[in-house]
């Protein structure tokens, strides 16, 4: 997932972790990418919430993930592999002996010939190499390549063979203090066996040795801890190097998580019959954010079905506000910028028909909330102080999205203090996407004719329907809620506002 380092799963995620998940219903997009499994959850939100913050990086985690696209199968069987060698390593059993080196060697020898099977796997799949275009993938295909040739299979087993001892073990040792047993060594026996003319004319040297009775059972011991003490080097040896193999499947299934994830994710929008592209990063110098048929993923994946998709060409600007009628999808657009942020930030595709924008070091979202019995202040209260932990936080290349904030005091104190956060944060360079009924906050904006300010409303038609789409247009003062009052009662409201 990085070029020059592994993906982190235990990396510290940002502060407002939980509230970005509640306020962009991410969650709906982990499960999508999870398909059922846990682990997958776990990456894919690890994954999405830590951001890329180098066009480079993140074109080189895009490049990886068209080659995922192109070559599903491939992948999905590379990452089996990973997950069978990890769940095979845990079913072999220690038993009682595990402190002893003789177990401990004979465990590794049954775990190290699982793994090189495991690895002539790998090897078959890197025959498919010649249809991957990215360097990740180039990359990962030289290695198991270079690393893992016919002469280290033919090395291992010969190990693997020798570890046997089926011809007995040979320990050289010396006498130590009290003439204790020192300087345990095992030693190579000899490859081939004399022939009998060799042993003949070969010069002898005196053999001494020892039978120990059946029913010796001190000596066996005796004789097992002498033979222990000389392969107990080479046991934690083995048992190193298998949890070195085992390191790699792990890293290896960590690292694929993430495209398996997007796979599952691309099969659902395929199914439902989204449009995905792949979105162009730009520099935050930039300052762009242009896009074609953006839609709210999670929307279109919760009822399994098409939703509306909107355009938008805010280039140099950084201040958005989006007014309009109420229930006309204006949350469901703001929600669809902050996933397409995070998506295009993380190396993903995104849910729009084409997309381009600039990076943006954090993500914050300030929502409006619904009454809580449980808070000891009111609600403009509660607001302000998520407010301030907000501005805590946030750095001058950061986005934060507003939606309905500060509307829980009367209009005039809202608009002046929203007015003056907004103010402040923009002229640090903050882009800010500003969902609001405030007229008289919007108004404001609209009337100081700024060129860095761009105004979006919710369509309405002329008999009240709604069209789900935003459309550049000037702040208005109604939010037609008699519509709505008109829909649920069945009755018309008039309204000396709406003409």
């Amino acid at each position: 997932m990085y070029k020059n380092r592994n993906f982190d799963p235990q990396q510290k995620l940002p502060f407002n972790e939980q509230t970005l998940i509640e306020d962009l219903e991410l969650n709906t997009l982990f499960e999508a990418m999870a398909d059922g499994n846990e682990f997958l959850f776990e990456i894919a939100k690890k994954a999405v919430l830590s951001s890329l913050n180098e066009p480079d990086t993140i074109r080189y985690r895009q490049d990886i993930l068209k080659d995922c696209i192109e070559n599903s199968s491939v992948v999905r069987d590379i990452y089996e592999i990973a997950v069978d060698a990890i769940e095979s390593e845990k079913k072999v059993y220690f038993g009682f002996f595990s402190k002893y080196p003789g177990a401990i060697l004979s465990r590794s020898i049954e775990v190290l010939q699982m793994f090189l099977e495991m690895i002539e796997k790998l090897k078959k799949e890197a025959s498919h190499s010649d249809r991957f275009k990215s360097e990740g993938f180039i990359k990962f295909f030289s290695m198991i390549n270079r690393e893992f040739d016919d002469k280290y299979f033919a090395r291992i087993q010969n190990h693997l063979k020798e570890l046997k001892f089926r011809d007995g073990v040979l320990i050289s040792a010396k006498l130590g203090a009290g003439n204790k047993g020192a300087n345990y060594i095992l030693r190579k026996p000899q490859e081939k066996k004399q022939r009998w003319l060799d042993k003949i004319f070969t010069g002898k040297y005196p053999v001494y040795g020892f039978t120990i009775d059946e029913r010796d059972e001190s000596g066996s011991k005796a004789l097992s801890e002498l033979k222990d003490k000389g392969i107990n080097l080479v046991a934690n040896s083995l048992a190193q190097s298998n949890d070195h193999i085992l390191g790699f499947f792990k890293t290896l299934r960590t690292e694929l998580a993430f495209y398996v994830g997007c796979l599952n994710l691309h099969s659902r929008l395929a199914r439902i019959g989204e449009p995905i592209c792949f979105p162009v990063p730009g520099k935050s110098s930039q300052l762009c954010h242009c896009f074609k048929g953006l839609y709210d993923l999670c929307l279109s994946l919760t009822v399994e079905n098409k939703v509306v998709g909107n355009d938008m060409n805010a280039d140099g600007k950084n201040l958005i506000i989006i007014t309009g009628a109420n229930q006309g999808g204006k949350s469901t657009f703001l929600r669809s910028i902050g996933l397409a942020q995070l998506m295009m930030q993380c190396g993903m595709f995104v849910p729009a028909e084409s997309f381009c924008t600039d990076i943006r070091s954090a993500l914050f979202t300030h929502y409006k909330k619904e009454e809580d019995a449980a808070m000891k202040s009111g609600k403009l209260d509660e607001e302000l102080k998520r407010m301030s932990d907000i501005a805590d936080h946030i750095t001058p290349n950061s986005m934060l999205l507003f939606n309905e904030s500060f509307a829980a005091t009367n209009e005039r104190e809202g608009a002046e203090i929203a007015s003056q956060i907004v103010s402040a944060l923009s002229e640090k360079g903050v882009k800010i996407f500003f969902v609001t009924h405030l007229y008289e906050f919007a108004s404001n904006f609209y009337n100081k004719k700024m060129k860095n300010a761009f105004f979006l409303r919710a369509e309405r038609q002329v008999d009240g329907q709604r069209t789900f789409k935003i459309i550049e247009g000037k702040p208005l003062q109604t939010s037609y809620g008699p519509d709505i009052y008109s829909k649920i009662f069945k009755t018309d409201f008039h309204d000396p506002i709406i003409k």
